[in-house]
């Protein structure tokens, strides 16, 4: 039976979300991400882009080129809330799903074709994702994932692409090099010196070649080449952990403010795993010093999203790591072991008094926003962290990367 991989992205995601917030930004110049010196431009509108914007460059550059750009920080919980309703909406729709990221999709319709027509649901899809979100999404439906991915980049903006069985080396050919999905840098860097350019010349080169140049991923960037990706769909795992970090626009060692932070963090780390019914039972820790020496501290606890439990354990945490007094680049808050399951207390803990407060205090931030109400010693941080709130899928613990 021949495959039928479907890929989905939306479009700006980041960017699509605060045009539906608000209306004014439609065919604005629009940067989202840090505003500061060391702050990144995480998403960019194509307006932006056409200066030359893209992600991942810092701000001050996007800034400098173009100054007219309009420059929001985000809300991440905003974006995850819309993500998840796209998500729901797919997995009503597809049985086999795999969320690639916060704004990319996989879907196996593989046997579909028998019964509706894998590019008629696709196309069904896509306009019900539209009509009932008001976000703007692409497609590309062929054989494999990679060839599926490739043709939604073509497709975009807001537009779809079907890539008929036998036909992927001709649509492949005429395509950069860089269009492959495992191509960085780097590897484009290589191939440019090698007179590569587009992916027809290196279907033509030697795989020998290749594999000598990249070792065992030439034969893999080959045969992506070659349109050729066996690599299954596969369904999105449970999540495992929650995150949250912030990279200070300069270093800080003011205890109270890193206190502070480290409450409004803890605090809306709680709040997320409440509203998602899902309980930590691991707290972690994480500091950067400026001189990029970091040092993380892990504590196993019984299973619980309580503010009242997790926030004297974090401040404790904090204050055992913090011993060298120094400037502090980065602080972060990891909860880990989550699994499902509503607000636990422990056995004789007063709970006529705390379980209606967290009720009430959720049932506003559902309402109004994760930051309407907070704690008074983290009310100076008005948005939470540089990283947001992170669901991650691995159980790998805060990448030591440079910030």
């Amino acid at each position: 039976m021949d495959r039928a991989v479907l890929h989905m992205d939306l479009d700006t995601f980041f960017v699509s979300v605060e045009r539906l917030l608000d209306s004014r930004l439609q065919g604005k110049p629009l940067l989202i991400g840090g505003s500061g010196d060391r702050g990144v431009v995480a998403a960019c509108s194509y307006e932006a882009r056409f200066f030359g914007i893209h992600s991942a460059m810092p701000m001050r550059m996007a800034k400098e080129l173009c100054p007219e750009a309009i420059v929001i920080r985000g809300n991440t919980s905003t974006y995850s809330a819309h993500s998840s309703a796209v998500t729901e909406i797919i997995k009503e729709t597809l049985p086999v799903v795999e969320k690639a990221s916060v704004d990319e999709f996989y879907a196996d319709l593989t046997g579909m074709d028998r019964f509706f027509g894998s590019y008629k649901i696709a196309t069904e899809l896509r306009r019900r994702i539209t009509e009932e979100t008001g976000l703007p999404i692409s497609f590309g439906l062929s054989v494999n994932k990679t060839v599926s991915k490739v043709a939604t980049g073509v497709a975009k903006p807001n537009n779809q692409l079907l890539i008929d069985q036998g036909q992927e080396r001709p649509f492949l050919a005429p395509l950069s090099v860089r269009k492959i999905p495992m191509v960085g840098e780097k590897t484009y860097q290589t191939l440019r010196n090698l007179g590569v350019q587009t992916i027809g010349m290196l279907q033509e080169m030697p795989v020998a070649l290749l594999q000598n140049v990249f070792g065992k991923p030439g034969k893999t960037l080959w045969e992506k080449a070659q349109g050729v990706d066996p690599s299954p769909v596969i369904p999105t795992q449970e999540r495992k952990s929650i995150s949250v970090e912030r990279t200070f626009e300069r270093d800080t060692a003011d205890v109270q403010r890193l206190n502070g932070l480290l409450t409004a963090m803890t605090e809306n780390l709680c709040f997320q795993l409440r509203k998602a019914d899902k309980l930590t039972s691991e707290i972690t820790v994480k500091i950067r010093y400026a001189d990029f020496e970091t040092k993380t501290l892990q504590k196993r606890i019984p299973y619980t999203s309580a503010d009242h439990v997790l926030l004297p354990l974090a401040k404790e945490m904090f204050a055992s790591l913090y011993d060298r007094r120094l400037l502090i680049r980065l602080l972060g808050v990891r909860m880990g072991g989550v699994v499902g399951g509503g607000l636990q207390f422990q056995l004789f803990e007063e709970t006529d008094e705390v379980y209606p407060l967290y009720q009430a205090l959720d049932a506003m931030r559902k309402k109004y926003g994760d930051r309407c109400i907070v704690r008074a010693s983290g009310i100076e941080e008005k948005s939470i962290g540089r990283g947001h709130s992170l669901w991650s899928e691995s159980p790998v613990l805060f990448a030591n990367r440079r910030q």
